[in-house]
C-alpha cells in the first residue's frame, strides 16, 4: 500500500507549507494614513529555496519551477496581509506579467452617479424652479450654476419693488406711458427668461435616465408648465395693451392746442376746484344724433376731494350762453326763445353739431351753456353712451342700490319689467332703465335716481374692484366713450379720484319746486350753486337767499319739511322733491 502511494505521490509535485513571514520583513503601513510605500521586489522565502531531492526517475526542473510561482503569490498578496487594501499590483509587478489567478482584475475609479430620479421627482423639482430659480439645479449638483440663478431671481424680486414704491402715493403715475412701456417690455423678456429657466432645469435633472415611457409623461407635462408660467406675463401685457388703447381715447396737446398746457408741478393750474361735465348721451337706432339726456356737474375741491353734484334737467328751456360765445349772438334772449315749447337743454350739442358755421362743436357749446348757467367754468367734459354704461356695470359686477319703490320700466305702461323696493344688486341693463325710467313718475324723480347710480358707483367703484375687472372696464368705456380731458392729466385725475371715494359727496339738483324748468330762474340757480359749493368747503354758513323774482321775501331758514309749490300755471309738480344740498348721498340714496 505504502508503495503504491509512493508511486502516486511521485506523479505530481509536493507541497511545501508556506511560513509566516517575520514581522521585520512585512512592508511598514504610513501611520500618517497616506498610501502604502511603493513595494519592493522580495526575496524568496528561504524555505521556498529548499527542494528536496527528487525521487528516483523524475526530472527535477518541473519542481524548481514551482516555487519561484509561489513565492510570487507570497509577493503579490502581501500587501492584503499587511493589512492594506487589495488593489492593482505595482508597477514592477505588473511589467512582469503577474496577475491574480482565480479574481477579475479591478476596474479603474470613474464619476460615481446618484440613484435615477422619478417621473414625478423630475416633474416636482422642475415646477419647484419656476417659483425658486435654481432649486432644480442645487438639487442636480450644480451649485454654481443654481446659486448664481438664485442671485439673478433675488436681485429682480428687489428691482421689482423698488421699482413699485415709487408709486406710493403716486397711483397715477402707473398710467404713464413711459410706465406702460416699460411693463411692456419687462413683460416679454420675463416670459422668455421663465420658459428657458423651466426648460434648463428639466435637462439639468437627467430625464435621459428615465425610460422611454417616463421621458414621455414628464416631456408633456414640463412643456404645458413652461406654457403655463408666460401666462401670466402675457396677461400683463395684454393688460397693458388694452389700457394703452383706451388712453389713446384721450387727446393729447398737439391734437388739443387751445387746451391747456398741463404742467407735472401744478397739473390744475392754480385752481382751488375743477368742474367735469358728465353726460349720457342717447343715440338710439330710432334716432338721429346725439341726445345728452343725462348732464351732471361734478365740482370737485382739489385738496380735500369734496364734491357736489349739479343735476340739470333735460328740459331746462331757454337757456343762455356766454358773451364770447357766438350762439350768443344767434340767441341773445335764450335758446330758441321764439319756441314756446321748443329750445331744451337737451337739444343744444345736437345743434351745434347741425350748424357747424357757428365754429362750435357740440361739447363746447353745451359746455358754455351749462356754465353760463351755473356761474361756474366747466373744464372738461366726458360723455358715455347709455348702453356703454350699462356694459360698464356689468363689467364691475352689478351696482347695490336701495330701490325706494317700485320701479316699472318698458314702453308707457311699464309691460318690460320691475324693479322691486328694497336693496338690489341690479345689473347694466337694469341700471339703465332705473336711471331713465318715466314710468309712474317724471323726469325729477328720473334726476334723482340717477344721481343715486353715480353715488353709488363712485363708493363701489373701489380700486380692488377695477383691478380685478380691469379689462373688462376698459373694454367697456373704450367702447362708446368722448372726452376733451388731455392724456397729460390723466395720473393726476387718478390720485383725485382716490380722493373723492373717501370725501364728502352731496348733490344739488334745480327741479321743482325750487326751479321751474319751462320759466327758469337764472340767478336763483347762480346763488344755489354757489351756496352749495361754499357749503361742501365748510368754511361759510350757509344763508337762504330770497328769490329774485319774490321782492320783498324774508332772508329766513328754508324749512325742513318739503311742501309742494304751484307752478305758474296752479299745477303741483307731480313729484315734490327737497333741497337735499346739506345732505351726502349716502343719507339720501342709502349706499
Amino acid at each position: 500500500m505504502r508503495g503504491g502511494g509512493a508511486a502516486e505521490d511521485e506523479g505530481r509535485p509536493r507541497r511545501t507549507r508556506r511560513r509566516p513571514v517575520p514581522r521585520d520583513q512585512q512592508p511598514a503601513h504610513d501611520s500618517a494614513g497616506g498610501p502604502p510605500p511603493q513595494l519592493q521586489p522580495q526575496q524568496p522565502h528561504p524555505a521556498a529555496e529548499r527542494v528536496p531531492e527528487p525521487p528516483p526517475g523524475r526530472p527535477g526542473p518541473s519542481r524548481r519551477r514551482a516555487a519561484p510561482r509561489r513565492a510570487a503569490d507570497e509577493t503579490a498578496t502581501a500587501p492584503a496581509r499587511a493589512g492594506h487594501p487589495a488593489g492593482p499590483y505595482p508597477p514592477e509587478q505588473a511589467a512582469m506579467g503577474h496577475d491574480n489567478p482565480g479574481q477579475e482584475p479591478p476596474r479603474p475609479r470613474g464619476p460615481r452617479f446618484g440613484r435615477p430620479m422619478s417621473v414625478g421627482a423630475i416633474i416636482g423639482w422642475t415646477a419647484l424652479s419656476a417659483f425658486v430659480p435654481g432649486a432644480a439645479h442645487l438639487r442636480s449638483g450644480n451649485r454654481r450654476l443654481g446659486f448664481i440663478l438664485l442671485g439673478v431671481f433675488g436681485a429682480i424680486l428687489v428691482g421689482a419693488i423698488v421699482y413699485g414704491l415709487q408709486f406710493v402715493g403716486n397711483v397715477g403715475a402707473a398710467i404713464r406711458e413711459s410706465t406702460l412701456i416699460t411693463l411692456t417690455v419687462a413683460s416679454i423678456v420675463l416670459a422668455l427668461a421663465w420658459f428657458v429657466l423651466v426648460l434648463l432645469s428639466y435637462i439639468t435633472l437627467g430625464p435621459d435616465r428615465l425610460p422611454q415611457s417616463g421621458q414621455i409623461v414628464s416631456g408633456i407635462v414640463v412643456g404645458v408648465l413652461c406654457v403655463s408660467v408666460m401666462a401670466p406675463f402675457a396677461l400683463t401685457a395684454t393688460t397693458v395693451n388694452t389700457t394703452q388703447d383706451f388712453l389713446d381715447a384721450f387727446p393729447s396737446e398737439h391734437e388739443n392746442p387751445t387746451a391747456v398746457p398741463v404742467k407735472a408741478e401744478d397739473p390744475f393750474n392754480g385752481r382751488k376746484r375743477v368742474n367735469f361735465l358728465l353726460i349720457g348721451g342717447d343715440a338710439a337706432g330710432n334716432r338721429t344724433g346725439v341726445r345728452t339726456d343725462s348732464m351732471t356737474v361734478a365740482s370737485v375741491n382739489i385738496a380735500t376731494g369734496n364734491t357736489v353734484l349739479f343735476s340739470l334737467p333735460r328740459n331746462l328751456q331757454h337757456v343762455h350762453f356766454s358773451a364770447r360765445s357766438p350762439l350768443n349772438k344767434q340767441f341773445p334772449n335764450g335758446f330758441h326763445r321764439e319756441l314756446p315749447n321748443g329750445g331744451l337743454l337737451n337739444e343744444v350739442w345736437q345743434y351745434a353739431e347741425d350748424n357747424p358755421s357757428f365754429g362750435l362743436r357740440g361739447p363746447e357749446a353745451l359746455k358754455d351753456a351749462i356754465g353760463t348757467t351755473l356761474g361756474l367754468h366747466i373744464d372738461y367734459y366726458a360723455m358715455v353712451d347709455m348702453f356703454g354704461f350699462a356694459a360698464l356695470i356689468d363689467a364691475i359686477g352689478g351696482l347695490k342700490i336701495r330701490v325706494t319703490e317700485d320701479v316699472k320700466y318698458g314702453g308707457k305702461f311699464g309691460t318690460a319689467g320691475t324693479i322691486k323696493a328694497g336693496y338690489r344688486v341690479l345689473n347694466g341693463e337694469q341700471v339703465l332703465w332705473y336711471g331713465r325710467s318715466r314710468v309712474g313718475s317724471d323726469d325729477f324723480s328720473r334726476m334723482a335716481r340717477q344721481r343715486c347710480v353715480i353715488g353709488a358707483l363712485a363708493q363701489q367703484a373701489s380700486p380692488a374692484v377695477v383691478l380685478a375687472n380691469f379689462t373688462k372696464i376698459i373694454q367697456a368705456a373704450k367702447r362708446l366713450f368722448r372726452t376733451d380731458i388731455p392724456r397729460q392729466l390723466l395720473e393726476h385725475l387718478v390720485d383725485l379720484g382716490l380722493k373723492v371715494k373717501g370725501a364728502k359727496i352731496t348733490s344739488t339738483q334745480f327741479v321743482p319746486p325750487q326751479i321751474w324748468p319751462g320759466s327758469p330762474d337764472w340767478e336763483k340757480i347762480k346763488k344755489m350753486t354757489a351756496t352749495a359749493i361754499r357749503k361742501s368747503v365748510g368754511t361759510v354758513p350757509v344763508v337762504a337767499t330770497a328769490s329774485p323774482s319774490a321782492p320783498g321775501a324774508s332772508a329766513t331758514p328754508p324749512s325742513t319739511t318739503p311742501t309742494a309749490s304751484a307752478s305758474s300755471s296752479g299745477l303741483a309738480t307731480p313729484t315734490p322733491n327737497k333741497n337735499t344740498a346739506d345732505q351726502t348721498l349716502s343719507e339720501l340714496c342709502g349706499i
